[in-house]
């Protein structure tokens, strides 16, 4: 088991769930309920992010197989795909919370989709997948620590936003979408290469 694969892995994927930025989107979406339903429901949409990244996980081959994908198609679409969402991270436009005046939790979208399991996401995994299938286990280890990761800053986010305040929120997040860019651009070229290469 190759610890370091699995830390610069689990590392990736933290970055683009992107927890630092997510965190004003959760706590406005959820602004209206009481501390402890809103743990509650934090807890449960992590969950079932969880659930549906491990299912893309650990059906990765079957999924490319019935959709007729191939390695270096899936390697470029989210090479671009990553290097969008790492630009949102570096100038953010305004997000627009789901309306939660009624005081009712939201399920499954948009917090658990696509906020963390976005399609970024779902196409890393994807890739890990099909690529080296046989290392599976190694990567629900590093989604499971890049997943705990997010859970915990999640929910100690009130907290957290609190003590750093927007702007220090802002500057992680964009510290975040710049080393991102670097994984989208080497993504992409990777991409760029198997594809040459199988000409």
């Amino acid at each position: 088991m190759n610890w370091n694969d699995i830390a610069s892995i689990s590392v990736t994927i933290f970055l683009i769930m992107d927890p630092f930025g997510n965190a004003p989107v959760f706590n406005a979406v959820l602004s209206r309920l009481d501390s402890r339903r809103r743990s509650i429901v934090v807890a449960r949409e992590l969950l079932i992010a969880l659930f549906i990244m491990l299912g893309f996980l650990l059906a990765g081959n079957a999924i490319m197989n019935f959709l007729g994908l191939k390695q270096p198609s899936l390697s470029i679409s989210g090479g671009i795909l990553l290097f969008i969402i790492s630009l949102r991270m570096i100038f953010p436009s305004a997000r627009i919370a789901e309306d939660s005046t009624d005081g009712e939790d939201t399920f499954i979208v948009p917090l658990a989709v696509p906020l963390i399991a976005g399609p970024s996401t779902i196409a890393v995994l994807l890739l890990l997948s099909s690529t080296q299938p046989e290392r599976l286990k190694e990567w629900c280890i590093a989604l499971f620590l890049a997943w705990f990761g997010t859970t915990v800053l999640l929910v100690v986010s009130p907290f957290l936003i609190r003590v750093i305040g927007s702007r220090g929120s802002r500057a992680l997040e964009r510290l975040m979408g710049m080393i991102l860019v670097i994984l989208a651009i080497q993504m992409l070229l990777d991409g760029i290469q198997s594809f040459v290469t199988s000409l």
